[in-house]
């Protein structure tokens, strides 16, 4: 008789336990971690590889301090699809031979901070003599950098430039080559020819016909808009706070990364017009953008979003200024640091969203500017994208 109350007993009390599990979760008794957010899972995200090859001699002064200042709107444009993509950008700075250099190149990387205080160092120069190293400029652009190995990713290069390519080099790759090896990885090459010279035009439609890709001319310096908006200080200032909310940990290695990542940061806000701080703002406010602030090993966004316990991480891994703080204080910093970040990123998406009526309504009142480098790159992006499920419909991003 007793061990069948004890049973009926201990059957009620499983029974309650069931029955009342679901407000227990809901009033913090039975904690569980947070549901995954899409911003927390890049590898599900459409990609768009894109490499600018650029000739950087003596003509192309113009069209480099457009893509100095415009580099981080194409960034933003590339970033309004549908399906927020994950953008890596590479640079190929090209010139010829007897000039200071043939090539320079910089890989493919989301840490477009790093790829851009390189851009800032690019300055026009040599050439004079006709055709150019553009042969040698493709085959690093194809062949030089790390391509990923997705076939959903959206690959493209933009060959940008005033001159023919060099055809009498004996030890050259030539470009038919170099794209057919392109077409294989499938990476799409467009030209963008700079002025009218009629002996660019020619190869310049041929390599993009081979390239699978679109050609277009704009003025020999871009034909960019480069307009300063009211907003564009504020995002600027609120976009350098944001910086300062990153923490980062881990090894030796690790942190020393995420520094020169800083100290590209540093040069970007020392030495950049505030237009071009405040593309950089929206961008990084973005969801696309969210890898290029925050980069590798973040602490505040691993452990608000559970993928890091706090407590679990070695002391000497933690960034210098908390490794003497308690846990308490630790986790304090660690939660007023996220809530900082969602509110600064909150207040630059408002002010993005007003920047960008006002330069859409300024545009419109210069009669548009389908000529200009911003929509022709739009274009050219929002055509060949949609075979990788892209949908384009805001139009470019000044």
């Amino acid at each position: 008789m007793k061990s069948k109350i004890i049973a009926v007993a201990l059957f009620i009390l499983t029974a309650a336990t069931v029955i009342a599990y679901p407000s227990l979760r809901s009033n913090g008794a039975i904690p569980r971690p947070p549901p995954p957010q899409a911003h927390l899972l890049p590898e599900n995200r459409p990609k768009i590889e894109v490499v600018f090859a650029l000739d950087t001699t003596g003509s192309m002064g113009g069209l480099i301090q457009a893509a100095k200042e415009k580099i981080w709107s194409i960034a933003t444009t590339m970033a309004s699809a549908q399906t927020a993509p994950e953008i890596s950008i590479g640079l190929v700075a090209y010139r010829d031979r007897g000039d200071a250099y043939v090539t320079k190149v910089v890989d493919l990387s989301t840490d477009l901070d790093s790829v851009y205080a390189t851009l800032m160092d690019f300055e026009a120069d040599g050439g004079g003599d006709g055709p150019e190293s553009v042969n040698q400029a493709l085959y690093e652009a194809v062949n030089g950098v790390s391509w990923s190995q997705d076939p959903q990713s959206y690959k493209v290069v933009f060959l940008v430039g005033d001159a023919p390519p060099h055809m009498d080099y004996q030890d050259d790759v030539k470009y038919p080559a170099t794209l057919s090896a392109a077409k294989d990885k499938g990476i799409v090459v467009n030209t963008i020819q700079c002025g009218d010279m009629a002996v660019t035009t020619g190869p310049w439609q041929r390599i993009a016909e081979l390239g699978h890709g679109s050609y277009f001319e704009v003025e020999q310096a871009g034909s960019a808009v480069a307009l300063a908006t009211p907003f564009d200080a504020d995002i600027a200032s609120l976009s350098a706070e944001l910086d300062g909310t990153r923490l980062y940990y881990g090894s030796e290695e690790e942190k020393a990364k995420m520094d020169r990542k800083r100290e590209a940061t540093t040069k970007l806000h020392a030495f950049s017009s505030v237009e071009v701080r405040a593309r950089r703002g929206a961008f990084n406010a973005s969801e696309s953008g969210r890898k290029n602030l925050l980069g590798e090993s973040e602490l505040v966004d691993d452990v608000a979003s559970g993928r890091v316990d706090l407590a679990e991480i070695e002391n000497e891994r933690l960034p210098q200024p908390m490794q003497s703080m308690s846990p308490e204080k630790q986790r304090t910093l660690i939660e007023e640091t996220a809530d900082k970040r969602s509110t600064l990123t909150r207040q630059i998406k408002e002010l993005a969203q007003k920047r960008s009526e006002f330069l859409a309504e300024e545009v419109k009142k210069a009669g548009g500017a389908r000529d200009s480098l911003d929509h022709q790159i739009y274009s050219t992006i929002r055509d060949q994208a949609a075979a990788k499920g892209l949908e384009y419909d805001r139009g470019p991003e000044y």
